[in-house]
């Protein structure tokens, strides 16, 4: 029976992801003249083609495809296990890297994580930019958890799982001294200003949704897709802003905000992404167990509820 020599594997898949013999020879730091032996050693070994030529392109053949699949989970075990062994290195002492969509509300990530900041030999490493870039970081084992207002894509069909941790309705807010008294919606909203998320926001797409049913036509200010500048946007102007309330939680308990309305059908999703591992990082589970959802605890204590469309 053939052994399957792992080397030569390795070559086939750095030179499969980098889709070039000269720019694989440069990564492995050997000649091409040498890698394509290694190549030609291993396509010998599974008598197998692993590879077409294209020109200067190398196209995987369909048995090429097939062993790119196991080449792939093979060294993505490995990678897990230097991960894992990573982890041990420093003794007692756990490490934790966090990635967050940089829409994310400040407050919710701040809410997840504070149960460890006071836990004696834990190391944090907190990222943020956009969910592709952090799922790309998770499928590279340089992230334990990604923190989302979105689902993560593929789910379904992909080496990692997708949980909501929380949901919340969405709020107009504004400045006290500017709060409209008696407050009708959607009525009061036809030509008002607003500043509001992005279009590729959840909760953007539903309000939206809403008030074209509504046949309420606003006036759009500004569309922000960071939370942390829509949240001084509301905070340093007296217009209507479309905003969860988690995300302006500190100016609604001090006053300086007023919720004139929280939307029951528009809701901000929170959900937490991880990789699927043999060995997940035993600090996940101690984050989940002592998270509370927001309907489990007193998040804007201002403002009026409206009924959904069907009360």
């Amino acid at each position: 029976m053939a052994i399957l020599n792992y080397h030569h594997l390795r070559y086939f898949w750095v030179i499969a992801n980098e889709n070039n013999l000269t720019r694989a020879a440069e990564k492995l730091h050997i000649s091409q003249s040498a890698l394509s032996i290694q190549l030609r050693k291993l396509e010998e070994s599974l008598e197998q083609k692993l590879f077409e030529r294209e020109g200067r392109q190398l196209i995987l053949t369909e048995a090429g495809h097939i062993a790119l699949d196991y080449a792939q989970a093979i060294f993505r075990a490995g990678d897990e296990l230097l991960s894992v062994m990573q982890r041990r290195e420093a003794g007692s002492r756990l490490l934790l890297r966090v990635g967050a969509v940089s829409t994310l509300s400040r407050n919710f990530q701040l809410d997840l994580i504070k149960p460890l900041l006071a836990v004696e030999n834990i190391e944090l490493v907190l990222h943020s930019g956009s969910l592709n870039t952090l799922m790309q970081q998770m499928q590279e084992h340089t992230l334990d958890l990604l923190l989302s207002n979105r689902p993560a894509p593929d789910a379904l069909d992909r080496n990692w799982q997708c949980h909501l941790l929380d949901e919340q309705p969405a709020s107009l807010v504004c400045q006290a001294r500017t709060a409209p008294a008696n407050f009708r919606f959607p009525d009061d909203l036809h030509h008002a200003g607003l500043f509001v998320p992005s279009m590729e926001s959840e909760i953007r797409t539903a309000f939206d949704f809403l008030l074209n049913q509504a046949g309420v036509r606003p006036k759009i200010i500004a569309e922000v897709d960071d939370m942390a500048m829509l949240r001084l946007l509301a905070r340093e102007s007296g217009t209507l802003t479309l905003v969860p309330p988690v995300v302006v939680r500190d100016e609604l308990l001090s006053g300086h905000l007023v919720e004139c309305v929280q939307i029951a059908e528009v809701k901000e999703r929170f959900y937490a992404i991880t990789p699927e591992r043999h060995f997940p990082n035993p600090l996940l589970k101690t984050l989940f167990q002592n998270f509370t959802p927001s309907k489990s605890r007193d998040i804007s204590t201002v403002g009026r509820t409206r009924p959904t469309l069907s009360q």
